[in-house]
């Protein structure tokens, strides 16, 4: 134990160099600024980002549907006799005239009864002949008095039984050839056949739908509105038709409204003025159609801008710091609905507010920012 204490002063010497060389390492370091390294003072240097100053602006209340092209110049072709078809005169996406005919029933029976009754007009048109001739030669042996009035009155009695008879066969006849012409269905307008479901030999009714024929014009818009906003419905509404990449390919007002309620869907049918634009569409073609209800001045931030955490949504927004320089601020908001690129604002921004737009995954609450191009702070 005596010796200890010579080791340690034998060791002192030793650990006062090393002490000494650490303390010459640490001196050759250059010293840090007040606020450590980074800049004058130790600040983050300003972030650029693109900034905006929100404005109030109209800002529209509309909801997408899906609605269906209906063309009121399309017309349903179906036959007003039964049989068998024999001939098929025309293919689906020709052009056609009125009186065109589409295609033609087996009408063996029907001009067999109009043969018929053709003969049974000659044998009326003989017998009226020959009452006639009785009627004209009773005046005359009236008049010589070989013969009664009455029997003169008789003669007259069968001239007009006879000439009724006619004019009943020839009705039957006209009836009866009225009904051989519809063995040939015909398109009563003009315009573009449609898809023809029936064939050569097939039986129909008249309940059958051969075809349709439809111009490409005079489309309207049908769209079934839930009943739950069927109240804020009214003509004069506009209705925008949209394409695949949501650009508006025609505005039409509504011009019907239905007074009932469809019990199946439960939902009301809106109806559009004559389309613009109709040779974008087809008859039965479905389209984004998009109703305005409203219009009201508002705000409206960019996508891009919002943050979602936990079920929230956060913006960033630049306000004055200390030295004058902008720093960006998170600030929660209440969002409404999407409009185009844009979020509606419902609470949390004002006008004037000064909104970051971009960079925001590279800051933070209280990092230091400068509008983009800008000089940074000296």
């Amino acid at each position: 134990m005596p010796d200890t204490p010579a080791r340690v002063r034998l060791h002192t010497p030793l650990a006062a160099a090393a002490l000494a060389s650490l303390t010459a390492a640490c001196g050759a370091a250059p010293a840090a600024g007040p606020g450590g390294p980074g800049g004058p003072g130790g600040a983050m240097p300003a972030m650029a980002v693109e900034i905006v100053t929100l404005a109030e602006r109209p800002v529209e209340r509309r909801t997408e549907f899906v609605g269906t092209v209906r063309s009121r110049r399309s017309t349903t072709i179906q036959p007003q006799v039964e049989g068998f078809i024999t001939r098929i005169a025309v293919r689906s996406g020709d052009r056609v005239r009125p009186g065109t005919v589409l295609v033609e029933i087996d009408a063996e029976r029907q001009a067999a009864l109009v043969a018929s009754l053709e003969s049974q007009k000659a044998v009326r048109e003989a017998e009226l002949a020959w009452a006639r001739q009785q009627a004209e030669r009773a005046t005359t042996l009236l008049a010589a008095g070989a013969i009664s009035q009455q029997e003169v009155d008789q003669a007259a009695a069968g001239l007009k039984a006879a000439e009724a008879q006619l004019r009943a066969v020839e009705e039957q006849i006209r009836q009866q050839q009225v009904e051989l012409a519809y063995h040939r269905v015909t398109s009563p307008v003009a315009g573009t056949v449609g898809d023809i479901p029936v064939r050569v030999g097939d039986r129909v009714t008249r309940s059958t739908v051969i075809t349709t024929v439809d111009e490409n014009a005079g489309f309207e818009v049908y769209v079934s509105v839930p009943v739950q906003q069927a109240p804020a419905l009214a003509r004069g509404l506009p209705v925008r038709l949209l394409d695949e990449a949501g650009a508006v390919v025609s505005t039409n007002p509504i011009a019907f409204v239905a007074p009932t309620v469809d019990p199946e869907t439960q939902s009301v049918l809106v109806k559009t003025a004559l389309v613009e634009n109709a040779d974008r569409f087809r008859s039965d073609q479905f389209v984004r159609a998009e109703i305005v209800w409203d219009s009201s001045p508002g705000l409206t931030i960019p996508v891009v801008a919002v943050t979602r955490i936990n079920a929230q949504y956060f913006v960033y927004v630049a306000e004055p710091g200390e030295g004058g320089m902008l720093v960006a601020r998170q600030r929660p908001v209440q969002l409404g609905p999407i409009v185009g690129n844009d979020y509606t604002v419902v609470r949390g921004l004002s006008a004037g507010d000064r909104l970051i737009v971009s960079g925001i995954q590279k800051i933070g609450d209280g990092a230091p920012v400068q509008p983009a191009g800008a000089a940074p702070p000296r």
